[in-house]
């Protein structure tokens, strides 16, 4: 239903294709966010939602774009920021970095095998 755009000076961008004005809105933590604006017409909706500043903090911040009234997910996006991102992912890479070692000495343990 929904195409999302982008995230530009601290607004949530996205398209609908929907005949019909999409009923939505936003949610962070079950609460839902004001200030959603939704413009143009049949085919071509436009829909924006600005991101409170006093919501952004370090680590991962999840919203939920819902049918107005229902607990259904349309959609959802992601804003990831601060330090412990990084060494969240630094750990991600090294625990894959891991994993592919072990796969690889399998895979080469099998080959030899094979070949004997």
């Amino acid at each position: 239903m929904l195409e999302r755009t982008r995230i530009k000076g601290g607004r949530w961008e996205a398209r609908s294709k929907a005949q019909d004005c999409p009923e939505l809105e936003v949610r962070h933590l079950s609460e839902v966010l004001d200030g959603l604006e939704v413009s143009g017409g049949p085919g071509d909706w436009r829909i924006v939602q600005p991101i409170p500043p006093e919501l952004l903090n370090e680590g991962v911040l999840t919203f939920l774009v819902c049918r107005k009234g229902h607990e259904e997910i349309v959609d959802r996006f992601t804003l990831v920021a601060g330090a412990p991102l990084a060494e969240d992912l630094r750990a991600e890479i090294e625990l894959l970095r891991a994993e592919l070692d072990l796969l690889k000495r399998a895979f080469r343990q099998h080959c030899a095998e094979s070949d004997g």
